[in-house]
Formats: structure tokens, C-alpha cells, sequence
């Protein structure tokens, strides 16, 4: 049975792709077949192969399991604004039954997959629906990044609660330190582990050049996969 995980933020910028690759590599240590799913991005790079996402093109390139781009991608924009307003510009919609479709093809091959959401957890993506609705249509158990700055307490304990009400399940959360002087860091994520109804998977300190490795190193699977 493939199993899946939905990476999820309290924000944009908060390190949801650093945290996903960790994980992937984290499970690749295991010997897992790994495969990697941004569905939805905003921002491109010029590539020899044409327009790329760069987090999309490292969740492809750390995954075990090889896809094409456009399966780790299905929805791409070069506007790096909000996907709805960006897929608006572009005349196209993005469809959540369309991702599911190709979720499915990527679960088939692989033993865990990891899915990056785009910018925090309820960002819209079409008139109706939002990165929620995808968290909750693909089934995927939630891991919650919180970038460890000032309001990071506000957005964390705001996010969970929406996560809550939509009846996925938390698998955990992962305190990344985004903000290098931050002040009471320790006291910020115990009071985060004293409110939040999952484990805490891991601190990720600021690395000035972060890798998949260094990352995954700090994540507790055990906890994730109780």
C-alpha cells in the first residue's frame, strides 16, 4: 500500500519544499521507492527543456522514483503570483480531479509519495476550491510546516485549527527556523508542541546552503508513521 503525505505551511517562504525533500530523502534511507508531486506552481525558470518550476524540478530530481515534469507538475504558471490569479491570466483552471487523476498514476509506482502544496494551506486555486480541498480530495495525512518567525504562533495555531475542521489528519508538524536571530526560539515550539494535536517530526535550524540529507537527518520518521 503506497503511502502518502501532504506538505502543507503556515505560510509561502516557509521551507514546505526544503521539509518535503528531507522527507524524501529521509525515506529513500529506508530503502522506499519515493516519488514527488508539486501539483500546482507559480514562478518559472528558462531550462534547455523549456519553462520549469525550480522547487518542482528538485522534488523531481530528489524523488528515486523517475516522472516526467509534467507528472510532478501538472500545473504550471509563470506568473509567480497566486495560482487562481495566475491560472486566470493564463485562460486555464486548475482542476483538483484532474491532480487526483495523476496522484494516482504517481501512487501506483512508488511506496511513498510526497505532495507540496502551494503557499499556505487555504490558498485558492480555482473560483471554489482551494489547497485545502486538494489535501482533503487526495486523502493525504498532513505534515505542517511553520516557519519560525514573529506571528509564527498566530499562523501555526490558525492553520491547525483549519485542518481540523476539514477532517484531515495531522500527521505532524515541523518547526523550521526561517528566521536566523529569532528571538525565544525554544519557547516559541514548546509552546507550538503544547497546542498542536501532532508530534513535532523535527527543529530544522537556518542552513545557509540546506541539502535533502542535512534535513532529513532532522526529521523523526518514527513519529511521523505511528
Amino acid at each position: 500500500m503506497t503511502r502518502g503525505f501532504f506538505i502543507t505551511g503556515t505560510d509561502t517562504g516557509v521551507g514546505k519544499t526544503q521539509v518535503a525533500l528531507g522527507l524524501l530523502s529521509a525515506f529513500i534511507a529506508t530503502g522506499q521507492r519515493t516519488a514527488a508531486m508539486k501539483p500546482v506552481a507559480s514562478g518559472v525558470i528558462e531550462t534547455p527543456a523549456g519553462p520549469r518550476n525550480e522547487d518542482a524540478l528538485l522534488l523531481q530530481r530528489q524523488a528515486s522514483v523517475a516522472l516526467a515534469y509534467d507528472v510532478v507538475n501538472p500545473y504550471l504558471f509563470a506568473a509567480p503570483i497566486a495560482p487562481h490569479l495566475a491560472a486566470q491570466r493564463e485562460g486555464r483552471r486548475i482542476e483538483i480531479a484532474h491532480i487526483k487523476q495523476v496522484f494516482d498514476a504517481i501512487a501506483a509506482q512508488a511506496e511513498c509519495v510526497m505532495v507540496e502544496g502551494v503557499g499556505g494551506w487555504c490558498v485558492p486555486l480555482n473560483e471554489h476550491e482551494t489547497s485545502a480541498d486538494l489535501a482533503a480530495a487526495l486523502g493525504l495525512p498532513v505534515v505542517l510546516v511553520v516557519g519560525m518567525r514573529l506571528g509564527c504562533l498566530n499562523h501555526a495555531l490558525l492553520t491547525c485549527a483549519s485542518i481540523a475542521r476539514y477532517g484531515v489528519p495531522l500527521a505532524g508538524w515541523v518547526a523550521n527556523v526561517i528566521t536566523p536571530e529569532f528571538a525565544e526560539l525554544e519557547e516559541n515550539v514548546a509552546a507550538l508542541e503544547e497546542r498542536i494535536p501532532a508530534p513535532l517530526l523535527g527543529v530544522v535550524p537556518h542552513l545557509p546552503v540546506p541539502d535533502a540529507r542535512q534535513v532529513g537527518q532532522r526529521l523523526n520518521l518514527e513519529k511521523l508513521l505511528r
